[in-house]
């Protein structure tokens, strides 16, 4: 769903459907039909900058506007009837049952978000067409329907994570053995390497909603040079041209395209750091830690520091190809898959947010290795 409405987006084909039905509607069927969606679309402003535009071309950005409302309609009764049938005969666990109906509640709220989006572009834009300015719709919205989308994600994925773990009242856990298993020093340091996993969660996210802007000012098709971002200048001049200067952070390419350059070496800096810290524990320690930890985490680490590297890289190849179609949807997508395994890790290494010193301490770590967590 994310990645059809990038394309959606990158086809610059969302402003192509300009009225929204809850209950959504069939498409064209015939000529006449067209002829009349085309009109009805050359009534708004972005037809003033797309006069050239044939029916043909007209009806291949119709069709991944559709698609994309379609498929949302599509994942609410996916989602909803399923929900309302086990809801009904009390099968949802109760320490879910709030999580999921918040879940369609966002699922709504994302298609009002989307269309009060495409709204932005469809209002007088005179001012912007006497300058030349392209139409697009408003960064700021685009961002809040993405953050909302990655919003529902997470939540998804978390509440995924609850009900594969069951009620909190339930005993044993994997966590307690693992918290019986391991001595002190390296369950404190497994509490450290949660807040990383859960600091890579909260940067995985930011970065991701950066690039909404990036992609609000077609930022990734400027300054496809890197490391620098002009073959002489790692920085531009014009980065705050923009008055008042809180402007720039939103609306300036230049200064977009910067701080998500920036957020996304922060977030892999962060990724590798863990995965380091996860080896070799504090201070460049013995590996104990490693050593130690369940299967899970291990695991979940390893995924996230390789997925951010392969981001990264994707991330950069994209910028000096100028964001073609494929690389620049791949990606989106690939944001949500470091999301995903960050969150992952945080959630594998649950049994560390103990406070240390409520663990017994031990001579020696046990060389049985706990259960896995999470699995």
């Amino acid at each position: 769903m994310v990645t059809v409405g990038g394309i959606t987006r990158m086809t610059k084909s969302g402003l192509s459907m300009t009225d929204w039905k809850v209950q959504g509607s069939l498409p064209p069927s015939s000529e006449a039909e067209w002829e009349a969606e085309f009109d009805r679309y050359k009534a708004f402003p972005e037809w003033q900058q797309r006069r050239s535009m044939t029916l043909d071309e007209f009806k291949h950005i119709f069709f991944w506007e559709y698609a994309h409302r379609m498929l949302g309609r599509a994942l609410g009764v996916i989602y909803g009837v399923p929900l309302l049938y086990f809801g009904l005969r009390g099968r949802i666990p109760a320490h879910i049952r709030g999580r999921v109906a918040g879940l369609f509640a966002l699922g709504g709220a994302q298609g009002l978000v989307g269309w009060w989006m495409v709204k932005s572009g469809l209002e007088d834009r005179s001012a912007d067409l006497a300058v030349g300015k392209e139409i697009r719709v408003s960064p700021y919205r685009l961002a809040a329907h993405l953050a909302t989308a990655f919003a529902t994600f997470s939540l998804l994925v978390h509440t995924g994570f609850q009900a594969l773990d069951g009620p909190r009242t339930a005993s044993p856990s994997a966590a307690d053995a693992a918290r019986r298993l391991l001595d002190a020093g390296v369950m404190r340091q497994g509490s450290n390497l949660r807040v990383m996993a859960m600091g890579v969660c909260g940067a995985a996210f930011v970065t991701a909603v950066s690039g909404a802007f990036v992609a609000g000012n077609d930022a990734g098709r400027c300054y496809n040079c890197f490391p620098k971002m002009t073959e002489e200048d790692w920085l531009p001049e014009e980065i705050l041209a923009f008055r008042p200067m809180w402007r720039n952070f939103f609306e300036n390419s230049a200064t977009v395209q910067a701080d998500h350059r920036a957020l996304a070496l922060s977030t892999t800096g962060a990724a590798l750091g863990m995965f380091w810290y996860a080896r070799r524990g504090a201070g460049g320690g013995t590996g104990a830690l490693w050593a130690a930890l369940p299967a899970a985490p291990r695991a979940a680490t390893t995924a996230t520091a390789g997925l951010v590297t392969a981001q990264a890289s994707l991330g950069i190849t994209t910028l000096l190809q100028c964001a073609p179609l494929p690389l620049a949807a791949s990606h989106q997508a690939g944001a949500l898959t470091v999301l995903a395994s960050s969150m992952w890790a945080a959630h594998s290494l649950r049994f560390a947010r103990v406070p240390p010193s409520a663990v017994a301490p031990s001579s020696s770590i046990s060389p049985k290795m706990p259960p896995p967590v999470g699995s």
